[in-house]
């Protein structure tokens, strides 16, 4: 096959494209893929942050292996993922269903259920310490007057975690927008033929919508496992890692590593380590979406 050359003209348009964009190719080489190459080689070394790195071989990933804490944080990281993930898309759903109501009011209720997702952490954070104190929380309180147990939500290691999964559903806003849009795009024909055949509200949810709305599911799974494995700020914030390391979540410990014990190599090999599980876990809903995301298009 012969070897198609570019002609004066396209040579030219192709030079203008490249100079547009060169600011993005800057910024990419510059701040990601520089920073990923380096934390790839600082991983192989003895690193304080000061100095010159010293080579080590694998002596950071064998400390990981070896690493008590290290097993711990993966374990509380993959537990509070387990959990946030699956029960965000459910709560988004919902209110996503809510927020599509023809109602008069809905703007006012759409703008209620999006508040929270936009509201700083630091501040969202400091409301849920008050909504869950054993001793003055609403939450508590109501509990209390049901008859259930007094939850020391914050304090006890086997309700830590918990605590901060029902925190994250506050950010289910910004999720829920975009289950929202594709409810919006689900034909209205479809759910009239529905009627007719005499299916109910439960029905028409697991025959027409449910179906029509895996994609969408997908894409939140994938960008809630990102997020689950990466919890950090809520952890800083409340328990600082306790009590006893239940809330110690991976990037916490990366964290600590890098900035409390200049250990830059360990937190290295850590970035590296998890990279590659959020890149495996990935590759595996990936490859189990094909049973069960429906991506025929409707006309």
């Amino acid at each position: 096959m012969r070897r198609r050359f570019l002609s004066p003209l396209e040579r030219r348009k192709l030079a203008l494209g490249l100079l547009f964009i060169s600011p993005w190719i800057v910024g990419f080489l510059a701040f990601t893929l520089y920073p990923i190459l380096y934390t790839l080689r600082i991983s192989f070394t003895r690193y304080s942050g000061f100095g010159e790195p010293v080579w080590i071989g694998l002596a950071n990933y064998r400390a990981l292996w070896s690493d008590t804490v290290f097993w711990q944080s993966l374990g509380n990281t993959l537990y509070y993922t387990a959990l946030a993930v699956p029960i965000g898309i459910v709560v988004a759903l919902a209110m996503a269903i809510a927020m599509n109501q023809p109602l008069k009011e809905i703007p006012f209720y759409r703008a209620a259920l999006y508040l929270p997702s936009v509201l700083p952490l630091f501040a969202v954070s400091f409301i849920f310490i008050a909504l869950l104190d054993p001793n003055r929380g609403i939450v508590n309180q109501l509990m209390v007057s049901l008859g259930l147990p007094n939850i020391n939500w914050f304090g006890d290691p086997r309700y830590a975690k918990l605590g901060l999964v029902l925190l994250a559903q506050l950010g289910a806003g910004n999720t829920a927008l975009v289950f929202l849009a594709g409810l919006k795009a689900i034909p209205k024909t479809l759910y009239e033929a529905a009627v007719l055949d005499g299916a109910g509200p439960l029905r028409r949810f697991w025959s027409v919508t449910l179906p029509l709305m895996t994609p969408v599911i997908l894409y939140s799974l994938i960008l809630g496992l990102s997020l689950g494995l990466q919890v950090f700020a809520q952890a800083y914030i409340i328990t600082n890692g306790g009590p006893a390391n239940a809330t110690n979540f991976y990037v916490f410990y990366l964290y600590n590593q890098a900035f409390r014990y200049s250990q830059m190599g360990v937190a290295s090999a850590m970035a590296w380590v998890l990279f590659v599980i959020t890149l495996v876990l990935a590759l595996l809903i990936f490859r189990t979406s094909k049973r069960w995301v429906n991506y025929e298009t409707v006309a």
